[in-house]
């Protein structure tokens, strides 16, 4: 196996990419080689993973490292050490002072098996940084070194360049693109071609170190995203340039450092800032870069993603808020937010809640459908989105996944009901967004959940057969976010220990015990405040005055209660009562069952079983 493998290897491929020169004969514009060595990269906290490669042609070998867009073989478990592959598009860079390899395509021969390493290759004599005659950097099979090199004419004095805002240029006179993906900090003398796809708003500070303004744009092409930032004069020169949808040349000096992941949502360890020096002109060829990438997440699937994550997400427009205003807590400066809600084919709805001059502006028709490029998903109410100021959405953008939802709107989902996620904030808030693992009451006692020293959580159908009437409710101190109980020490005197307070009334607030059940067996869980509103369908002040002025009417309400079915979000954990340790069930959410969802599950369930 090992000499017919070695027999499709072009050797002396390796020397000709890293020691071009006019003299050198291109052996092939995709070349066959080894994978001889495979390891991942340390990589930042939040960073895509990174996997350096070492290549040999028998007689050379070379390091190397994978775009991220790569990484699919490497998942796939296709790239393993001894493979052989074939190299579709690369370019070679200097990294920290070496010549290395990055791999945006490649194809596994799988046909050639794998094998140890043949030969004995040697590390190659590279040409230095200095040495390396400028070279096109991007390598295809269109044109493995690119447009020959031209001779070297007589060095001109050098002039200052100075950003370009001409008419547009063309790809002609850029003949040295680099894919956004290998842009780094140690790359030079490049220039991308990338569409803007967000611009931001002039942003202005003040400090004791002075004043000034930045603005930030993304920029895209076939291999990635990246942030780019302009202070100062470089706002003035840039901002009115760049507009939405626009494609650039963007040229260095401009600096390539690491990003700061607190200030951008996109997959980049890297983030540019533009200098005196930068050239930015606009690209006569419009058609030849992508347009906005979206990586969508369905409303429906929130409760399975971690609070603070950064999404994208489409939706149908089915309610728009009014502008309101807050102040922040930090410039003490107010802001206009505008809350909206979406719903999609997931039968969920989901509040997004939009800022600044987007909320001010915002003039879109209920039932349109948006897509949205960088929203954060938080746990305030359950789950709701916030659109970043870095992010985007596009009304009725011209992509599959809107013409979906337009079909489906149409055709149905204006007459249907929406589930939320408001039922799920306790559950999902405490457990940090995770996706509860489905049990039956069996289960839960038979796997002792709870039993451990950590919380346990899971979510159950389950019907209530039984509502404790007695102790339902506490009354509570209405100073907002206190919620302790408080005492009737006067009439129409009711103190808080906590807050030192004294008010006219309390707010009573539910604590209430459930029996339940499945076909499997019965469990007691404690419900509080929201959980119990859900249930009783009424607020605890309102079950109390039944309570007190009608007790047939308050009968009635608990019976209501009953036979009804719910999905309960639920936490288990070990708690002394009366000097005996017992396990605690207390529901963090509750929500109607979603008979859609429910029958969609239960007909994948009996696909598995093949049945006819």
């Amino acid at each position: 196996m090992a000499d017919n493998a070695a027999a499709h290897i072009d050797r002396g491929s390796i020397n000709a990419i890293l020691n071009s020169g006019e003299d050198n004969n291109v052996p092939n514009a995709q070349p066959t080689l080894q994978c001889v060595q495979i390891k991942p990269l340390a990589a930042q906290q939040g960073s895509p993973e990174r996997y350096r490669v070492v290549f040999s042609d028998i007689t050379n070998f070379i390091q190397s490292m994978l775009a991220t867009q790569a990484n699919h073989v490497v998942h796939e478990g296709k790239l393993k050490k001894g493979c052989f592959v074939r190299l579709k598009q690369f370019q070679s860079n200097f990294v920290k002072g070496k010549r290395i390899l990055i791999v945006l395509d490649l194809d596994v021969l799988e046909e050639l098996g794998v094998c140890d390493k043949i030969g004995e290759p040697k590390a190659l004599d590279v040409k230095t940084e200095e040495d390396a005659k400028p070279q096109p950097t991007t390598i295809s099979s269109n044109g493995f070194y690119g447009t020959k090199p031209q001779p070297q004419q007589q060095q001109q004095p050098q002039k200052q360049s100075f950003p370009s805002r001409t008419g547009g240029a063309s790809s002609a006179s850029h003949a040295n693109i680099y894919p956004i993906e290998a842009l780094s900090p140690w790359a030079h003398k490049w220039t991308i071609k990338a569409r803007c796809t967000n611009r931001s708003d002039i942003k202005t500070w003040h400090n004791r170190n002075g004043e000034g303004k930045l603005f930030s744009v993304n920029l895209l092409d076939d291999s990635g995203e990246i942030k780019a930032t302009g202070f100062n004069d470089q706002c003035d020169m840039f901002y009115e340039l760049f507009q939405e949808g626009g494609v650039y040349y963007v040229s260095s000096p401009c600096k390539v450092g690491f990003a700061k992941k607190q200030f951008s949502n996109l997959n980049n360890d890297y983030e540019l800032s533009f200098e005196n020096g930068t050239i930015v002109e606009k690209a006569e060829e419009q058609d030849d870069v992508p347009q906005v990438r979206y990586n969508f997440t369905n409303i429906g699937d929130l409760q399975t993603v971690e609070k603070d994550s950064v999404i994208d997400t489409i939706g149908v427009l089915k309610e728009v808020g009014e502008t309101s205003q807050i102040t922040s807590k930090t410039t003490s400066k107010p802001y206009d937010k505008r809350e909206l809600t979406l719903v999609d084919n997931t039968n969920y709805s989901v509040r997004l809640t939009i800022w600044g001059n987007t909320a001010a502006s915002f003039d879109v028709t209920p039932e349109s459908v948006i897509a949205f490029k960088g929203v954060k998903v938080s746990d305030f109410g359950g789950r709701s989105l916030s659109l970043l100021s870095s992010g985007s959405m596009s009304i009725d953008p011209d992509i599959d996944e809107a013409h979906k939802l337009k079909g489906w709107y149409d055709a149905q989902g204006r007459n249907d009901t929406f589930a939320n996620h408001n039922s799920l904030g306790g559950s999902l808030g405490a457990a940090g967004g995770r996706n509860d693992a489905v049990k039956t009451i069996n289960q839960v006692k038979e796997e002792n959940l709870g039993m451990s020293e950590n919380v346990d959580y899971f979510t159950v159908k389950a019907t209530i057969i039984y509502v404790k009437q007695d102790n339902v409710s506490y009354p509570a101190c209405i100073s907002e976010g206190c919620n302790k109980k408080v005492m009737e020490i006067n009439p129409g005197e009711w103190r808080c220990e906590k807050c030192d307070k004294s008010h006219p009334k309390p707010e009573h607030r539910y604590i209430i015990s459930l029996n339940v059940s499945d076909y499997t067996g019965q469990l007691w869980l404690s419900c509080f405040d929201d959980v119990g509103r859900r249930i009783m369908g009424m607020s605890a002040d309102q079950l109390v005055d039944l309570k007190e002025n009608d007790e047939r009417q308050a009968g009635d309400a608990f019976q209501e209660a009953n036979c009804q079915t719910w999905i309960f979000n639920c936490r288990a954990k070990m708690d002394n009562f009366q000097d005996t340790q017992r396990v605690r069930y207390q529901v963090t959410g509750a929500s109607a069952v979603n008979f859609s969802t429910e029958s969609t599950k239960l007909a994948n369930l009996i696909k598995m079983y093949n049945i006819d």
